[in-house]
């Protein structure tokens, strides 16, 4: 039972039939456990409607999201040496039932399913810095070393801040969203290219810029950093869904109350654009 791997439980719903082994997979059909070692930017992307898209898409998916606010690399890798029960645990089940536990250790979050896929990110201050990923390669040895089965290690790519952002971080890149965008880029195509663990890129950053260039609104956040809580979000979980099923996602039924269709073809074809073209050449 998952709640039985974790410390400290707080659940704001009960726990999802496939948690507990009372909804077995028929024969033929695929689960995909897909776990988000991150911050308030992995909330961003799969938090809300990844589950969604891939339901609709007819996929069965597991998502877990282990959060910590602005919490960089370096940090992720102490919580796991030390074995700190840092984290808020967000599980979203096959039936899209999500439940929520705190404190959790990084250990247990890997014990409550066998995870297909997992994803690592860099805080949105350090993205565009890659002095600091020096904790990335460790902090995959340490999920190699407790994970159970041989998890595909993915590498979520972040995105520069609106032009009128106030956020702190945003000095370090002139307050320029291009050579923030252009920094995280540089980045996140050394982590893929020096780190062989990492077999799959996620271009969320890429598919933000490409709605931004194309759409006109160079914001599309909320607050200056975190995505906008409809087109912002939507388009990250598109990139998702693509990156890791490598289907497209441009047609997708789904989208949330509120999104016009025509919304939704434009946040497809953003995250279609960059998953074809993961570092956004020309943007």
């Amino acid at each position: 039972m998952l709640l039985s791997a974790l410390s400290g439980v707080s659940a704001d719903k009960s726990v999802p039939q496939d948690a507990q082994g009372a909804a077995p997979v028929s024969a033929g059909e695929k689960v995909v456990r897909i776990l988000a070692i991150g911050n308030s930017f992995s909330e961003d992307a799969v938090d809300q409607y990844f589950h969604e898209i891939c339901e609709a898409a007819g996929k069965r998916v597991v998502v877990g999201d282990l959060y910590i606010p602005g919490c960089p690399l370096e940090r992720h890798h102490l919580n796991a040496v030390t074995d700190s029960a840092a984290y808020r645990y967000r599980r979203i089940g096959l039936d899209g039932v999500t439940i929520t536990a705190s404190p959790v250790r990084l250990s247990s979050a890997l014990a409550t399913d066998e995870w297909d896929y997992v994803s690592f990110q860099q805080s949105s201050p350090l993205s565009g810095l890659y002095s600091s990923y020096g904790t990335l390669k460790p902090l995959m040895e340490y999920v190699d070393s407790v994970a159970p089965g041989r998890p595909v290690y993915m590498w979520h790519q972040t995105w520069a801040y609106s032009p009128e952002s106030s956020h702190g971080a945003f000095p370090t890149y002139g307050r320029d969203q291009k050579v923030m965008y252009d920094s995280i880029m540089g980045a996140s195509r050394r982590a893929m290219a020096e780190h062989q663990a990492l077999t799959v890129v996620i271009p969320t950053g890429t598919a933000i810029q490409q709605a931004r260039v194309t759409g006109g609104d160079y914001d599309l956040t909320r607050d200056g950093y975190h995505l906008d809580q409809l087109v912002g979000r939507y388009i990250a979980a598109c990139t998702w869904f693509e990156a890791v099923f490598g289907e497209s996602v441009v047609g997708n039924p789904y989208h949330p109350e509120g999104m016009s269709d025509e919304q939704a073809r434009f946040a497809q074809e953003a995250a279609h654009a960059a998953v074809k073209s993961p570092y956004g050449e020309g943007l």
